[in-house]
């Protein structure tokens, strides 16, 4: 059987597509596993939202890093209040200037007035060389809670997820040592 020309190209553009798929895989974490890796969590409420644009001569124009300001408590260690910015790549700072990402966490879990449940870990370099806390395994870090008869509730996302099912924020705390 002899391939054309054609056929050969398509073909190795859909191994290339294939093989790009493969390598862009979410990273499956439990809570364990999650707490090893980020350098805290903090349990908060979100104050503020600010997108920037990063332009660098190595690494190309037009880098957006949405950063979520989040004032609580840390649930590392002590407890300790906390305020820490967290950043995740992709937003807009106005209708035309901006890009989607799609690993960011969906808008109406980043809303300024959200309290939340983020784990982050510093980075030096997001892309840019931009350097921040990076919320960690990206929109897979960041969890909304609500609260219900049994106090606040941290809301699951799902097998593969550090916080898989709905678990009160006590026993939360109870499992990240």
């Amino acid at each position: 059987m002899k391939l054309s020309p054609f056929a050969l190209v398509l073909s190795a553009g859909a191994l290339v597509a294939a093989s790009t798929l493969v390598a862009a895989q979410i990273e499956r974490l439990d809570l364990k596993q999650m707490v090893s890796k980020a350098d805290d969590a903090v349990f908060g409420t979100i104050t503020r939202s600010q997108v920037v644009r990063v332009d660098s001569p190595n690494n190309g124009p037009e880098h957006y890093f949405t950063t979520l300001t989040i004032a609580g408590r840390s649930l590392k260690g002590d407890g300790r209040d906390l305020t820490v910015d967290v950043t995740f790549a992709g937003g807009f700072i106005d209708a035309e200037n901006g890009v989607h990402n799609s690993e960011a966490p969906a808008a109406d879990d980043a809303k300024v007035g959200n309290r939340v449940v983020a784990f982050y870990k510093w980075t030096d370099n997001m892309g840019g060389g931009f350097a921040a806390n990076a919320l960690y395994a990206a929109h897979g870090g960041l969890y909304r809670t609500i609260e219900a008869r049994k106090g606040t509730v941290v809301l699951g996302r799902g097998d593969g997820y550090a916080v898989p099912q709905n678990i009160t924020l006590s026993e939360l705390d109870s499992q990240i040592p």
